[in-house]
C-alpha cells in the first residue's frame, strides 16, 4: 500500500534506514578490526560512527512509525511482523546504546569482550529487522505506490458513519471500469469498485492473511489480493481461488443522480462466518485468526 510518509511518493523510511544498518554493521566492524589489528584508530572510528548510527535510527524511525500506524493493513499477518520488526530493531539499539555506554570515556581505548559481544549480538538483531522489513516491502507490499490503467494512482477517502443509511461515497463517473476505492466508514475498511455492470462495495481485508484488496486488481468482476493470490467475486464475496477459504463481505450500492451510495449495515461489522452460517467450524475460525497473530505470511 502506498506509504503516507513520503515525498512525491517516494518513500521516506527505506531511504533513511540504510545509514543505520551501514553505521552499527560499520561499528562492530571497525572495532573487531581494531581488537585484532592492535590500532587504536579504528575504535575511535567506531565510536563516532556508533553515535551517528544510534541517531539516524532515531530518524528512520520517525516515518517507521507513520507507516505502522496509517499504511500496515489492520489486523492482518503483515501487522504482526511490523510489530516484530520494530520490536527487534528496538533491542538492537538498545544493545548498541548499551555498548556505546560501557566504552571507556577516552574512545581511542580497546573496547572490551563483553562491549564486542553485545555490539555482536546487536548486529544479529539488526540483520533479522532489516529481514523482516525487507518481507514487509517485497511480500506485503508496505510502501509501493501502485498506478492504475488510465486512472493515475490509487485512491483513498473517510467517509461518516451513519449506520443504516445510503452514504454518498463517490460520484458516478469518478470510476474507470476495474478502478478501486478505499473507503475508511468509521473503524471498517471498504472497497468502492466499478465493474461493467456498475459499482460494488466489499471488505478491504483479504480473510486468508488480512492484506489489502483496494490494493490488489479487479478484472471482469473478480479482485485478487497480490499477497498470496485469492480471488473473490466482487458482487457474491465467494471466493474464486484459494488459498482463502472464507467468502468477503459485501455490501449494497445505490446510484442516484449523479451520485453513488453505500448503503451501510445497522449493526457493527459482522464475519463472514455470518453469511455462510454453519459452513465453518469454530476452529477454521481461531486457527485463521490465530496465524494472524503470528503473522505468518
Amino acid at each position: 500500500m502506498r506509504t503516507k510518509a513520503s515525498i512525491e511518493s517516494h518513500p521516506i523510511h527505506p531511504a533513511l534506514v540504510v545509514y543505520p544498518i551501514a553505521f552499527l554493521h560499520s561499528t562492530f566492524a571497525l572495532d573487531l578490526i581494531g581488537r585484532l589489528s592492535g590500532r587504536q584508530g579504528f575504535h575511535r572510528l567506531a565510536s563516532r560512527l556508533g553515535i551517528a548510527g544510534l541517531g539516524s535510527a532515531i530518524l528512520a524511525a520517525i516515518p517507521g512509525a507513520i507507516d505502522y500506524i496509517y499504511t500496515v493493513p489492520p489486523e492482518s499477518s503483515a501487522k504482526g511482523r511490523a510489530r516484530r520488526h520494530i520490536l527487534v530493531n528496538t533491542t538492537a539499539l538498545g544493545l548498541f546504546g548499551l555498548a556505546q555506554w560501557l566504552r571507556r570515556r577516552r574512545d581511542d581505548r580497546v573496547p572490551g569482550a563483553l562491549t564486542l559481544g553485545i555490539e555482536a549480538v546487536g548486529t544479529g538483531f539488526l540483520a533479522v529487522g532489516a529481514w523482516l522489513g525487507s518481507t514487509l516491502v517485497h511480500r506485503n507490499m508496505i510502501g509501493p505506490d501502485h498506478r492504475q490503467a488510465e486512472a493515475g494512482r490509487s485512491r483513498e477517502e473517510r467517509i461518516p458513519y451513519w449506520p443504516g443509511e445510503a452514504v454518498a461515497v463517490a460520484r458516478v463517473d469518478e470510476l474507470e471500469v476495474d478502478q478501486m476505492k478505499l473507503l475508511k466508514v468509521g473503524g471498517e475498511r471498504i472497497v468502492l469498485g466499478r465493474t461493467e455492470e456498475g459499482y460494488v462495495a466489499f471488505d478491504d481485508r483479504c480473510t486468508h492473511r488480512g492484506g489489502s484488496l483496494a490494493d490488489g486488481v479487479m478484472i471482469c468482476g473478480t479482485v485478487q489480493c497480490l499477497w498470496h493470490g485469492s480471488q473473490f467475486d466482487v458482487l457474491s464475496g465467494e471466493v474464486e481461488a484459494g488459498p482463502a477459504e472464507l467468502p468477503l463481505r459485501t455490501y449494497q450500492v445505490e446510484v442516484a443522480e449523479d451520485d453513488v451510495l453505500l448503503v451501510l449495515p445497522e449493526e457493527g461489522r459482522a464475519d463472514p462466518l455470518e453469511v455462510r452460517k454453519g459452513q465453518w467450524p469454530a476452529d477454521t475460525l481461531r486457527e485463521r485468526d490465530e496465524l494472524g497473530r503470528k503473522g505468518i505470511g
